[in-house]
């Protein structure tokens, strides 16, 4: 088996993203970042076919499969119409407070900048957290301490991603939610396929984990080796990564 997929492995060309690069230097070390490309999927999919499907024929023994955290919500139905979504005046108020850089050309995103992605942020990592991590920036943003909003509020609160984050039908009107245990969907791949995986979240500011298979795969790492975001952040329709070592 792992001689077929070798060669299956080998047979396929890879192409990198507009803009990306397969390859990338970390420590020296040069990483392949193999992209698979999908058809577009829903909360009908199921994860593992998926995988078994587009994953598997292409694996070898020591690669590491990245999976994007948005095609797991998908396959969990963690997708909300923003019809559905509420936002209070406090969504509201620290919506305005988020610096997306909206109307400049440094604008990629409206993250959590509106009140529907914020009121969704609130509800996932609790009222009395957010209003916490909101006095804490209050204070150390000034100083030059940014971040620190999320880092108290979590990242699974962070991984929400608002309406209008998403250029592929029928998903342009909806807003995303956390996956649920991660972890555990990690772990899941790597019983079934043998290879090491990580849930991650990735976009032009920078990657996280948000589940991994095995705590020796370094949070450092895993921003480095896909620190330019190589599944794009439009349509291309690349939710799976192989990452090789050259």
């Amino acid at each position: 088996m792992e001689e077929k997929n070798n060669q299956l492995s080998q047979n396929h060309t890879f192409r990198p993203n507009k803009g990306k690069n397969l390859e990338i230097d970390v420590n020296g070390q040069t990483y392949l970042r193999l992209p698979i490309k999908t058809d577009i999927i829903t909360d009908r999919d199921d994860l593992m076919r998926l995988l078994d499907k587009y994953i598997k024929p292409h694996l070898l023994k020591d690669d590491l499969i990245f999976v994007s955290e948005k095609v797991v919500a998908a396959t969990q139905g963690r997708i909300i119409n923003m019809n559905d979504i509420k936002p209070s005046k406090l969504a509201y108020f620290l919506a305005s407070k988020v610096n997306n850089r909206y109307g400049t050309k440094d604008f990629r995103g409206f993250g959590h900048g509106t009140g529907m992605a914020m009121q969704l942020f609130i509800e996932q990592a609790g009222i009395l957290r957010v209003l916490f991590a909101a006095a804490i920036a209050a204070i150390t943003r000034p100083l030059g301490i940014k971040g620190l909003f999320y880092v108290i509020c979590g990242k699974k609160a962070k991984s929400i991603d608002c309406p209008m984050s998403f250029v592929i039908q029928p998903y342009t009107h909806y807003a995303k939610l956390p996956p649920i245990n991660p972890m555990g969907v990690a772990k899941e791949i790597k019983e079934r396929f043998g290879n090491d995986a990580v849930i991650i979240d990735a976009n032009y500011l920078g990657a996280f984990s948000l589940g991994k298979s095995n705590k020796k795969i370094k949070e450092k790492f895993i921003r480095e080796v896909v620190r330019d975001n190589p599944a794009g952040q439009s349509d291309e329709m690349t939710p799976f990564f192989i990452i090789r070592k050259k």
